[in-house]
């Protein structure tokens, strides 16, 4: 066999997920960097917002590394930085997103799993922070889950 024949599925690029939300500074960061631990690379997995933030927010890295989970090179994102790469699944996280989302190309799943704004909470320092970590909990509920069942259909698909 040459070096230049094309090989099995085994070398493929995995499906690119894309998670979206409107600023991309909390919401779709903490389900990012949750799906990226859980899929174990059966997915790439990127996030972006229909009107970027510009920032990452403090409190949702810090609740992230409060459960080991990171991301690599933390970045507020516009959704336009996809519009020319295949993306297989769009996860809005929340509803002005899902109503701003554009068609990908190559996407073939959409899913809306909404979750609360934990920037928009008010109230003390303590307040604030809890709002985060329950975010952060009902979004790694959702999204390891799903990661979860990526990474087990990569294994069946593979004959593992």
């Amino acid at each position: 066999m040459s070096s230049d024949s094309p090989d099995t599925h085994e070398h493929e690029a995995p499906p690119l997920v894309l998670i979206l939300c409107t600023g991309n500074s909390c919401r779709s960061q903490m389900a990012e960097a949750i799906l990226r631990a859980a899929a174990d690379g059966a997915v790439e997995v990127a996030s972006a917002g229909s009107d970027p933030a510009g920032y990452v927010h403090p409190l949702a890295l810090r609740v992230l590394e409060e459960r080991g989970y990171q991301l690599d090179a933390p970045e507020s994102k516009h959704l336009d930085r996809f519009l020319e790469r295949p993306v297989e699944t769009v996860i809005t996280v929340c509803g002005n997103a899902d109503q701003a989302c554009p068609a990908f190309p190559g996407q073939t799943q959409r899913y809306h799993w909404g979750f609360d704004d934990p920037a928009k909470a008010e109230g003390g320092e303590d307040h604030v922070l809890a709002e985060f970590r329950r975010v952060r909990d009902e979004i790694e509920r959702v999204f390891t889950a799903y990661g979860r069942g990526r990474a087990d259909g990569r294994l069946r698909s593979a004959g593992h």
